[in-house]
């Protein structure tokens, strides 16, 4: 099996991290590694299958004469504008996982499980965009559910952990818990939200936009229709709540007119869907929920119900690890079908 040389900047983060997890599960067929990171982390070892690299500074010289076959980009949207193409024109082909490129007509936005087709359009820029973290495990789920049915509107929303704000707000809310117990929490700094999150919920995620929504919220309806190719109606309300890993979305589907949902076909959909697991007993108490899929590569689906008036409407939950499934897993997907089609 051919090799390939790896970069991955924004290595020292939370989803560069993941992704040099993932490549070592999926034993991903590396021939070399370059970690590259902020001249601050130069230096830190990344270990990946075996082997120890330092990381490099990230500049217009990174990826001269390495001959590097895929790049992920993961260190914020104004990374990705400034270098993924001199990653590009050193002949790599880049998965970038910020939100930049996503809505570029140009630029292939991908969840592999649902439109591998498009990633055949990546040799137009050299960029293949990983969605939003709460738009792929939604779009995973709509996905056989459009095949069945049709989706004519989604109403969602999401319950997103606080690792989706990065290290920082993994570690506000650990530090802030920890001054909740030591009786000092008004005391406790609140920089990477704008409340308290310990003890919290926060109906605010990324900046306001014009519509009165989010830009959090915006994405998950632009992308979703790009994504499935359809002008599919999405309203979405996302909030931050105090857990670390694993966002989790309540969604509502309504179906084109005179559909009779039929939940034994929905499930069979679902359950025969790729990386998707169904676990819906409510009598028993089984349903996703966030400390089942933190660690995972698997999108949860539960509490599978028809609309006690509609009967084209469907209600049910929804959970993924949005670090993996939700971004490194995604990328390093992107690169496993990327590498088959190439």
């Amino acid at each position: 099996m051919k090799q390939y040389n790896i970069a991955v900047a924004g290595a020292t983060g939370a989803v560069g991290e993941e992704i040099f997890h993932i490549l070592e599960e999926q034993n991903f067929p590396i021939k070399s590694v370059l970690p590259l990171s902020s001249a601050r982390s130069a230096g830190t070892e990344i270990t990946c299958q075996g082997k120890t690299y330092k990381c490099v500074e990230l500049t217009e010289e990174s990826f001269k004469g390495r001959d590097i076959d895929i790049a992920f980009f993961s260190a914020g949207g104004s990374i990705s504008e400034k270098y993924a193409k001199y990653a590009v024109e050193a002949g790599a082909v880049v998965i970038d996982n910020t939100s930049f490129f996503r809505m570029d007509e140009k630029v292939p936005l991908v969840v592999p499980e649902v439109n591998p087709e498009d990633i055949d359009n990546w040799k137009e820029t050299g960029i293949i965009a990983n969605p939003n973290c709460s738009t792929i495990q939604m779009v995973q789920a709509l996905k056989p559910l459009e095949d069945l049915y049709g989706i004519k509107r989604v109403d969602v929303s999401t319950y997103q952990a606080t690792s989706g704000a990065g290290k920082s707000g993994m570690e506000e809310l650990v530090n802030q818990m920890k001054d909740f117990f030591a009786f000092k929490l008004d005391e406790s700094p609140k920089e990477a939200f704008e409340h308290q999150i310990a003890l919290n919920v926060i109906p605010d995620i990324d900046k306001p936009q014009p519509n009165l929504y989010t830009k959090e919220e915006m994405k998950m309806v632009n992308e979703t229709q790009k994504i499935l190719h359809k002008n599919v109606a999405v309203s979405a309300t996302c909030v931050r709540v105090p857990i670390l890993r694993s966002h989790s979305e309540s969604i509502t589907v309504r179906f084109e007119e005179g559909v009779d949902v039929d939940l034994d076909a929905v499930r069979n959909a679902f359950e025969n869907f790729e990386n998707m697991k169904v676990l819906d007993d409510l009598e028993n108490n089984i349903y996703p929920m966030p400390i089942i899929s933190t660690d995972t590569d698997l999108t949860y689906v539960g509490r599978i119900r028809k609309d006690n008036f509609e009967n084209n409407v469907l209600h049910f939950f929804n959970v993924a690890d949005q670090v993996r499934v939700g971004a490194a897993t995604n990328a390093v997907r992107i690169a496993q079908k990327w590498i088959e089609k190439n």
